[in-house]
């Protein structure tokens, strides 16, 4: 079999089956959907007119909007430059990812499935309205350059020709228009999920651990394990995820808790005279090869400031907590409020999470927050998978985010954009009796295009430096 043979044979069958390849490129086309397509765009009439009008007043307000926004952000990144301390980065509405860097290997997935569904719901925008508007749909195709996926609909352009600016305007804004309602949807399922999911799990009862980083403070044998429910961290009530964060915040911004403990128990324990500074100036007075005493400050009625080494579990875990020696003042034994002496930053946090004895965490609290992931859903029956929650939540997040970044971005009156046809179309219906010179409106196009494109690049070029230089 000659080559020249095999070749034609191979491109016979690519074409018979709508595919095209190229270098970092791999494309699909299909007029099998043009059914379906037509369908919902004969779906109800009057619903259809109303629904991509009111994406055509959404897609004209977010050409505009996404300049301002684009332009604040722009604002931001540059100042963020100029900081030695590029403090606030998080406030950003828009910004770069980078997978690997700011964005982690293993949501990788999620963020590669909301792309494609953003993409299909865009695209899915644009043909039904074309159809609603007597433009004929040749096809509907799907492409993969390099590693990000996409969607595609292949109009006819002479019939997009000859309708109204206006018809064009609700075509072109019906991509974006998608991509917004599909962000609301997004909103909307993650709000609902508790209620969603009620039959299977409940909320409000703690933190469901579903994932501890090996080897990290949180692990070991007293530590914390998948399915491990955390109902308290010191006296700060964790009912889910969101308390977590907020007790840790709480309690890395706050000084360190103390613990009542009986004198009698001090007295025997005390290390005033072997008390010795660290490096960075807090007292130590534990020997440094002991892994469970910990030093402990307090302060008597005769003396400002005394130490003492205690074995940290057997002296907090029945104690409460205290600021002052006052608040110890309630029992019928006499006790004193001892506080942790830490190195600058650390603290010594309790996390409960019965019925296993209580986790003592000793470090940056940072450090405990990210070495450990949680769910607000505790599964009602033990078969249920911990991680479905979590997984339908951090897609619906994908979601919002990136479905609402290609609703800004697409609106951008950029070249190769739909902003671009956006903008021409606003143009036509807005300025013809104005500027009666086709001529001219083309040239006010082209300069908006130009700014636009540089905006988007700035930003852009800008961000991508930011993700990756620091």
């Amino acid at each position: 079999l000659s080559s020249p043979s095999v070749k034609s044979s191979y491109e016979s069958w690519l074409s018979a089956n709508g595919l095209s390849l190229s270098p970092f490129h791999i494309r699909w086309h299909t007029s099998l959907f043009n059914r379906l397509f037509a369908r919902c765009a004969h779906f109800n009439p009057t619903f259809l007119y109303l629904w991509f009008s009111a994406g055509m007043v959404f897609g004209v307000v977010a050409m505009f909007g996404s300049v301002v926004l684009l332009s604040r952000t722009l604002m931001q990144t540059l100042a963020q430059m100029m900081a030695e301390t590029p403090e606030g980065s998080h406030e950003q509405v828009l910004q770069v990812v980078v997978p690997g860097v700011n964005l982690p290997v293993s949501q990788l997935a999620y963020f590669f499935v909301a792309i494609l569904v953003s993409g299909l719901i865009h695209e899915f925008g644009h043909g039904v309205a074309a159809l609603r508007e007597q433009v004929r749909l040749n096809g509907f195709g799907m492409f993969m350059f390099v590693i990000y996926p996409g969607a595609f609909v292949d109009l006819f352009t002479t019939h997009l020709n000859l309708i109204s600016p206006v018809q064009q305007l609700r075509i072109f804004c019906a991509g974006v228009w998608h991509n917004f309602m599909l962000c609301v949807a997004a909103v909307c399922f993650l709000l609902l999920l508790p209620l969603l999911l009620f039959p299977f799990y409940y909320t409000g009862a703690g933190a469901l651990v579903t994932e501890v980083v090996e080897d990290s403070p949180s692990s070991g044998p007293r530590g914390l394990f998948v399915g491990d429910l955390v109902t308290q961290l010191e006296d700060c009530s964790v009912k889910g995820v969101e308390d977590w964060h907020s007790c840790i915040h709480q309690l890395a911004h706050q000084p360190q808790s103390g613990y009542c403990v009986p004198t009698a128990t001090l007295q025997l324990n005390r290390a005033a005279g072997r008390a010795y500074k660290r490096l960075d100036g807090t007292m130590e007075c534990c020997s440094n090869s002991s892994l469970t005493d910990l030093c402990f400050a307090y302060s008597s009625n005769l003396e400002s400031k005394l130490f003492a080494c205690l074995p940290a579990r057997k002296t907090i875990q029945a104690s409460r907590t205290c600021r002052t020696n006052a608040d110890c003042q309630t029992g019928f034994s006499p006790s004193l409020c001892v506080i942790p002496s830490l190195e600058n930053q650390t603290r010594l946090i309790r996390v409960k999470h019965a019925p296993q004895a209580d986790m003592l965490f000793v470090g940056y609290p940072s450090h405990l927050q990210f070495s450990v992931s949680l769910t607000n859903f505790v599964p009602r029956l033990g078969f249920l998978h911990l991680d479905l929650p979590v997984m339908l939540e951090t897609l619906s997040k994908y979601l919002v985010s990136l479905s609402g970044a290609l609703a800004v971005v697409n609106a951008v009156p950029c070249f190769a954009l739909d902003g671009q046809w956006m903008l021409t179309a606003f143009l036509e219906a807005t300025l013809h009796s104005l500027v009666p010179e086709k001529s001219s409106r083309e040239l006010l196009g082209f300069f908006i295009l130009l700014g636009g494109s540089a905006l988007l690049a700035a930003n852009v070029a800008l961000g991508l430096w930011m993700v990756t230089a620091r």
